[in-house]
């Protein structure tokens, strides 16, 4: 997979449902009640549970995984939350390649969903390297031999 400044990457449409704002919360052990109980978000001046940016922060790296491939490493997340995800409503991720420098290239992010936007950001990814060659050649997965030692 390479990466061209100016790719877009396809949208990407996630249901935000309680079970997703809960699992979220509970997975980053972010106990705060505003993430796992309506009532006390409620009184808290929110009109439902709303999603944590942690893991608004692992829906953002596995869209950029999703699309370049789970070798794709991420080398930097960086983003900021808006409009809050309250369950009912599907944020749409997008993104478009802003630098793209030998494998290593820098993917802008925004998220919205129904009141707004919910996320904008980077994300600085290396690619994988090009897939292996029939021959061997360069970008060959190791494969081991009689005589090797592994």
């Amino acid at each position: 997979m390479t990466a061209r400044v100016g790719d877009v990457l396809p949208p990407l449409e996630i249901e935000i449902t309680r079970t997703l704002v809960v699992a979220g919360a509970i997975a980053s052990r972010d106990y705060q009640d505003v993430h796992h109980d309506p009532e006390l978000a409620r009184r808290r001046g929110s009109p439902d549970v709303f999603m944590n940016i942690l893991t608004t922060n692992g829906l953002v790296g596995r869209y950029v995984t999703d699309h370049f491939g789970a070798a794709a490493v991420l080398r930097k997340v960086a983003i900021r939350l808006g409009a809050p995800n309250y369950p009912g409503d599907t944020m749409v991720l997008t993104g478009r390649v802003d630098t793209a420098v030998g494998r290593t290239a820098t993917v802008r992010i925004i998220g919205e969903n129904g009141i707004g936007r919910h996320v904008t950001g980077t994300v600085t990814v290396t690619l994988p390297e090009a897939e292996a060659s029939a021959d061997g050649g360069p970008g060959a997965p190791f494969a081991p031999t009689a005589g090797d030692v592994v």
